[in-house]
């Protein structure tokens, strides 16, 4: 399993090419149609729903980009699909409608949000509703997570679908709960070979890593996240492979 060449090439409108001043928010279709329209590939956030269904979000809560409050899994797919984003006339896509409007037009990155809160064991709902989405969809997608256990329960629901983790320095406070040990190793990148990943999308600050470099003298196509001037690009390709980006055009 490889990830495709495509994922290299053009770089990567993080959540969608949004821009909530012209109406269109983060992960919303409208940023996804820009995104197609101006050629980028696109890196998108899934989060449960009450019936498990693959929502196309970030948060955990819904309170930072729409009216409502309240967890993203504790609402049906019908009920999201209702909420509107801020700042917009988009409402909370599904995975299935993403797919329908992208058909293979541009590389597809997923990132599956770690669903235990503390990079523990998942159910693999998540997982296996993504898998059921991606089952026929022709096009270059791939998938990832910080969780090792999620990008496990990927491979079992997904396997021909190219997986990849998503990392960094770990060093921001809101991780320190997980522990040094467990710090470590993630770190270190201990669950790559593990979960058969095929690539990274690593914190841009953080990629002169030697379990960066390791990888990257191995031949692993390096991502990395997020990017967010020409200045800060240039600097990141010296190793990255590709970027995500977000607040300007590459």
């Amino acid at each position: 399993m490889s990830l495709h060449p495509a994922f290299l090439a053009a770089p990567i409108a993080h959540r969608g090419l949004h821009d909530v001043t012209k109406g269109r928010p983060e992960n919303g279709l409208s940023a996804v149609r820009a995104a197609l329209d101006a050629g980028y590939g696109l890196e998108l956030d899934l989060q449960i729903s009450s019936d498990g269904v693959a929502m196309v979000f970030h948060d955990y809560e819904l309170d930072r980009v729409t009216g409502e409050t309240g967890q993203v899994k504790r609402r049906s797919a019908e009920e999201l699909g209702r909420i509107a984003l801020t700042g917009s006339e988009d409402r909370i896509p599904r995975l299935s409608e993403v797919l329908a409007l992208v058909s293979g037009r541009t590389p597809l990155l997923l990132e599956i949000k770690e669903q235990s809160r503390f990079m523990g064991p998942v159910d693999g709902v998540l997982e296996r509703a993504v898998a059921a989405d991606l089952a026929g969809y022709d096009g270059p997608v791939a998938v990832m997570s910080f969780n090792p256990a999620s990008v496990a329960a990927l491979a079992k629901a997904a396997p021909d679908v190219p997986r990849g983790l998503t990392s960094g320095s770990y060093g921001d406070p809101e991780w320190a709960p997980l522990g040094p040990e467990i710090l470590d190793r993630f770190r270190a990148l201990d669950g790559f070979d593990a979960t058969g990943c095929c690539f990274i999308s690593h914190y841009h600050k953080d990629l002169s890593d030697p379990a960066v470099t390791a990888l990257k003298a191995r031949g692993i196509p390096v991502l990395c996240w997020t990017i967010r001037s020409p200045e800060a690009e240039a600097e990141t390709r010296r190793i990255a492979d590709n970027v995500t980006f977000e607040g300007y055009l590459p």
